[in-house]
């Protein structure tokens, strides 16, 4: 892939605006994703609809975010990084337009579903653009402040979400976006200008891609009531997702990257981010349970209890970005995923009585060791990776992030659904540990190889 920008990066006062306009783009998909939760009985009451329609609002947006990545990062890749991003900026704002004036229930989720499709194109090319952004010695700490951009996205949406709604109506949790999209439009000319391979898509794998993804989410979300309905679809799924590594297989550069799945760094690298992921997520659903039903917390205090986490990472994320410049990365990852379990463990087996600190101290240790992972691994994940194939490494990286959230909230849900609210939080807190630990000893596999 030929590009206008040198080898070494964008000079710096051109990379400054460049990453500016990909953490800004970056931030936006991030916060929509959470920013809306707090709003949905607001917004039930709207339309007068039930609680549960009002849950699809915010899925319609993950399940689009899931089932476009890897043919974005695909169509980046053939015509070119800029040219999605750009594209994928300009679906998002005009669907946060359609959000902020949609009339009822169905054109919002509609809405939110093509806004998912824009921050999959922005998503999916933002860790390539990153890499064609800065000089090879300031991409690992590039990525490090994104991992920090991220995560503090994930932890204030709600907050945002609570501070918009206080101020004014439900529609500016989706205008507000509009001059914040414009703005990104114009700095996004002073991203690299890469050219294409001009690669033609394949739709019949982007067809079985999608029905893999929809499958196996709708199948295990529906699974605990209607067993038969959810085992047909995941059966679906799982037919779909051999069809398509059939398909694949055999290409030079393949949509679903097997060929950067066949180098053991990178494939180490996915099984530990979908095994670190699904832990996070796991925790992140069961803490609150645990907090409000277990140890009679009122859920501000809840949201409180937990927000050191994302605040650590954000904290701990560049600060691990400098030091894999020196020491492995395998070993960051492996002491990264010891210190959340460790913490996990702590929190699931604590006896916490009237005393709270010792949560805040398990959260923050969390943070800090998920974010000691997240940066050296999503580093070996794109380094790793020929630059020519930087797009499908960053879509493999958003995927594994999904993937492994989706099968972590899965989980949750079947074990809630099984064991009563009295204990299953602290078991889903335990199982989030293991994931962890886990997570830490395929990380430790890359170690010799890397020495």
């Amino acid at each position: 892939m030929s590009h206008s920008s040198s080898q070494d990066g964008l000079p710096p006062p051109e990379r400054r605006i460049a990453a500016a306009s990909l953490w800004a783009a970056i931030v936006l998909v991030v916060l929509d994703g959470s920013i809306v939760n707090v709003a949905l009985p607001t917004l039930a009451k709207v339309f007068q609809v039930s609680a549960a329609d009002t849950v699809w609002i915010v899925s319609s947006y993950q399940i689009a975010l899931i089932i476009a990545l890897l043919p974005c990062s695909a169509l980046g890749e053939s015509i070119g990084y800029r040219r999605v991003f750009i594209g994928g900026v300009v679906i998002f704002t005009i669907a946060s337009a359609l959000s902020a004036f949609a009339p009822s229930v169905t054109a919002l989720i509609l809405a939110r579903f093509l806004q998912g499709l824009g921050g999959a194109a922005v998503m999916s090319v933002n860790a390539a653009l990153l890499r064609f952004t800065y000089p090879a010695s300031l991409v690992g700490i590039a990525i490090g402040w994104n991992a920090m951009a991220v995560a503090l996205s994930s932890a204030s949406g709600p907050a945002i979400g609570s501070l918009i709604l206080s101020l004014a109506e439900w529609q500016w949790l989706f205008a507000l976006n509009i001059p914040i999209g414009i703005g990104v439009l114009i700095a996004a000319r002073f991203l690299p200008s890469l050219h294409g391979h001009r690669r033609r898509l394949d739709y019949r794998s982007i067809a079985l891609n999608g029905l893999f993804f929809a499958g196996l989410i709708f199948g295990c979300d529906i699974w605990p009531d209607r067993p038969l309905l959810g085992g047909l679809l995941v059966s679906i799924a799982l037919g779909a997702a051999w069809l398509l590594f059939q398909r694949e297989r055999r290409k030079e550069a393949p949509m679903v990257p097997i060929d950067l799945l066949r180098n053991r760094q990178i494939r180490m690298s996915v099984i530990a981010s979908v095994l670190c992921f699904c832990a996070q997520m796991s925790s992140y659903i069961a803490l609150p349970f645990y907090l409000e039903h277990s140890l009679n917390q009122p859920a501000m205090t809840a949201g409180l209890l937990m927000t050191p986490w994302p605040l650590a990472v954000a904290i701990a994320a560049p600060i691990a970005a400098r030091v894999a410049l020196k020491a492995q990365t395998g070993m960051l990852c492996l002491i990264g995923c010891c210190c959340l379990s460790f913490a996990l463990l702590l929190m699931a087996l604590w006896p916490v009585g009237d005393h709270l600190w010792p949560l805040i101290a398990c959260s923050t240790l969390a943070g800090i060791g998920f974010g000691f992972f997240q940066t050296p691994n999503n580093r070996n994940m794109l380094l790793a990776a020929p630059r020519e194939r930087s797009g499908a490494a960053g879509g493999m990286q958003g995927t594994a992030r999904l993937l492994g959230q989706a099968s972590g909230a899965v989980m949750i849900e079947l074990l809630f659904s099984l064991i009563s609210l009295k204990h299953a939080p602290q078991i889903g807190l335990a199982i989030a540990a293991a994931l962890a630990l886990l997570a830490g000893i395929v990380s430790a596999l890359r170690i010799q190889k890397e020495a």
